[in-house]
């Protein structure tokens, strides 16, 4: 069976119109970014049956579940899918084990995806489950609110901004749970968000939506790279990278990372040991990417790395210039002044150093 997720809807809502052709991998994490009112809520609306276009083709792993060209429309409480909101939603009436149960006691024990220990597990909530919502940190309570989403063991689980009413340090402690979902369950994610950083940790595939049309669709590192999207533009613009932990120094705390390609680079970054071997993915701002002439040694940055230009685009400051470039195969974006632009002679095919500042690797 091919694992695709297909949608294509067509829905109109006063001044507003959604008009989109989807195809995401039926595996993995699958983000819709895009700014406020860009449509990302109503994809996934329609995705779950909330909404009705007036034109849609919905099909998840081989499953039709709306064809209005056929009059195929399966309602919402036969959809398979879980559903996360910005806000958890718990019934305050029940303890976490009586919200978890709620929906696990609806799904006929032959079709139960996900124990209630193992979802438990999963989001670190066991030491929960004799608690009522009102006790919980916004953090945890949403920790429940997606184990309850599981235990309904869906074929499909749509997250719409899970973490957008948290604070930072909340978001921080969920985003490893997150990335342990991605890791151990093989659940499909539709997962929304405006905020560039979470994409870039947890999705393997983005479509960028502005003004309820798709602009771009493709895997995030190529994606998130490319100079001629509103992606690279902004404070947070940058690329993904996915690199081979080889070392870590104790030291310091830093941790060595090999980048894919014929000379092996090496960059180090501040973060705590992980396994020899394991795969880990990091950030690069691009605006903490500096370009240079020669590989002077004599800098407080700690990683440089030989790179080609591969192309230039304005930037949304006048001032600045963003410049793409090829690392070996791993493509970084570096943000700078076009006035160093200039001092540098910046142009397609040029040899230069990329400086990358360790503390701008985010894993």
């Amino acid at each position: 069976m091919t694992h695709l997720i297909v949608a294509r809807l067509k829905l109109a809502r006063d001044a507003f119109t959604l008009d989109v052709d989807l195809q995401l991998p039926g595996r993995g994490i699958s983000a819709l970014f895009g700014h406020s009112g860009s449509g990302k809520t109503s994809c996934l609306r329609c995705l779950a049956g909330l909404e009705r276009p007036g034109q849609a083709y919905v099909q998840v792993n081989g499953e039709v579940w709306e064809d209005t060209a056929r009059d195929v429309f399966l309602p919402p409480h036969q959809r398979p899918v879980g559903y996360v909101f910005q806000e958890p939603s718990l019934f305050a009436h029940l303890s976490v084990r009586g919200n978890l149960e709620f929906g696990w006691r609806r799904v006929p024990s032959s079709q139960r995806k996900v124990s209630l220990e193992h979802a438990s597990e999963l989001l670190g909530i066991s030491h929960l489950l004799a608690r009522r919502p009102s006790t919980l940190s916004g953090g945890e309570a949403q920790r429940v609110g997606i184990a309850r989403a599981l235990l309904s063991s869906p074929r499909l689980l749509l997250m719409d901004e899970p973490l957008a009413a948290l604070d930072g340090p909340r978001k921080r402690e969920i985003l490893p749970y997150l990335e342990r979902l991605h890791e151990e369950l093989d659940v499909p994610v539709v997962y929304v968000s405006h905020a560039q950083d979470e994409v870039a940790r947890l999705a393997d595939h983005v479509v960028l939506l502005e003004h309820g049309r798709v602009v771009a669709s493709g895997s995030v590192a190529p994606t998130l790279a490319r100079l001629d999207l509103s992606l690279a533009q902004g404070d947070d613009a940058g690329v993904v990278l996915e690199g081979q932990v080889t070392g870590h120094d104790p030291h310091y705390d830093l941790l060595e990372l090999r980048l894919p390609g014929n000379k092996g680079l090496v960059l180090r970054c501040a973060h705590p040991m992980r396994a020899l071997g394991s795969a880990l993915r990091v950030k690069v701002h691009a605006r903490d990417v500096s370009l240079a002439l020669t590989a002077d040694g004599t800098s407080s940055i700690l990683n440089r790395v030989h790179v080609q230009v591969r192309d230039t685009h304005a930037a949304d400051n006048p001032a600045h210039l963003l410049v793409s470039l090829d690392a070996d195969g791993s493509i970084l974006l570096a943000r700078i002044t076009r006035f160093s632009a200039d001092q540098l002679g910046v142009h397609p095919g040029q040899r230069l150093y990329a400086q990358i500042k360790s503390v701008a690797l985010l894993s």
